[in-house]
């Protein structure tokens, strides 16, 4: 089912639509942060990747939890915008030498995954709070924190050391 396809009539298909992708979304990640937590070298940076990863394990449990509230069928449809951003992280990485570098790298590629979850989950709060699912929106509205502070904290490490490392 693509994006703009007759098979999206009503919010209630985009929102299920959209749970479905960002469901992918966050079991590709599953995969992908324990790879970059391997590439890390900065030991804040390889906990902070491992400690998302047990986040993300409860967003996808989450995600399965507004599946059954919404009277939906816990399914994954392609994301090629995470499969994209994961890619590219993984080509960057491969291309980076200079350790320090490949953690600042590292960082701007688990960023450009929260920003993606950051916008698909304040989507899917509006439209479950639009739709009359308080109860679904309030489980999202969790894991939408949780993104936005994994954003917060990667900023933060960039900033107080791994792009001054890098850049020096």
């Amino acid at each position: 089912m693509g994006l703009f396809t007759k098979d999206i009539k009503t919010m209630d298909d985009l929102f299920v639509h959209q749970l479905q992708d960002i469901y992918y979304a966050e079991k590709q990640l599953v995969k992908a942060l324990p790879k970059m937590a391997d590439k890390a070298t900065d030991p804040m940076l390889k906990q902070g990747f491992m400690t998302h990863l047990e986040e993300t394990r409860g967003h996808v449990k989450r995600l399965e939890q507004v599946f059954e509230m919404h009277g939906a069928k816990a399914k994954a449809v392609d994301c090629p915008a995470i499969d994209g951003i994961i890619e590219e992280a993984e080509e960057t990485a491969g291309e980076v030498e200079d350790k320090t570098v490949l953690d600042a790298a590292l960082i701007n590629a688990a960023q450009a995954a929260e920003h993606y979850e950051i916008v698909r989950y304040g989507s899917l709060v509006a439209w479950a709070k639009r739709l009359g699912r308080n109860e679904c929106a309030a489980v999202l509205q969790k894991t939408l924190d949780e993104e936005k502070a994994t954003d917060k904290k990667l900023t933060t490490l960039a900033e107080g050391s791994i792009n001054i490392r890098a850049a020096g």
